[in-house]
């Protein structure tokens, strides 16, 4: 059992690793087990098609990141406070994943709906359910922020969606010019999307 479960962790840790950095099209099953040195039978073993394997490693992607997400967002700290953290976490991710490989990778599930939203409903509708998740982690601080009075919006629901296109798009943006300081305006921009009556407050938090 222990061989069989160290296999698959090993494909999905290849699988993971081609495709931040080749992306899904250009990935073909036997540089995955070559990558993984494991059989080819073993891939089909554990998985029925590439398209399984690519749902396996959003998922297994997602479960760390919501960890991340809920950890920042649940936390003790006032809400604006804890939107920033989360905008530092990222920046932080983005950077440490440039020391590792020499360029900035962005993000998996970013990249992965720019390429495939045409390709495979599985995997769109994913995606889709992933960035549903994220707005509703980042409505439900928008909302406690607007309870507070400390930021001025009219659609809860909608300005988190706003809040989490800005930093989709900015982690975009530090992937095409493989640069994390495209990150360093996050945080001032998503004061100004959300209204926040005094940034001298929220900046200090």
């Amino acid at each position: 059992m222990g061989r069989t479960s160290d296999a698959r962790n090993r494909i999905l840790t290849a699988a993971r690793t081609l495709l931040e950095q080749r992306g899904y099209s250009a990935l073909g099953v036997a540089e995955i087990c070559k990558t993984a040195e494991v059989p080819k039978g073993s891939f089909y073993y554990f998985f029925e098609s590439k398209e399984a394997l690519a749902l396996a490693v959003i998922d297994e992607q997602w479960a760390a990141e919501k960890r991340d997400w809920e950890g920042v967002l649940n936390g003790d700290a006032q809400p604006l406070e804890r939107l920033r953290q989360l905008f530092e976490a990222t920046e932080n991710r983005q950077r440490a994943g440039q020391d590792s490989c020499g360029v900035v990778s962005g993000c998996m599930f970013g990249n992965l709906s720019l390429e495939m939203s045409n390709q495979t409903d599985a995997v769109r509708e994913r995606l889709q359910q992933i960035f549903e998740a994220q707005v509703d982690m980042v409505e439900a601080t928008v909302t406690e922020a607007l309870g507070r009075g400390e930021i001025s919006v009219a659609d809860p629901r909608e300005a988190a969606r706003s809040v989490v296109a800005q930093l989709e798009g900015q982690v975009l943006f530090a992937k095409l010019y493989n640069s994390t300081s495209q990150l360093s305006t996050l945080w001032s921009n998503c004061l100004a999307l959300l209204r926040a009556h005094d940034t001298r407050v929220a900046e200090a938090a």
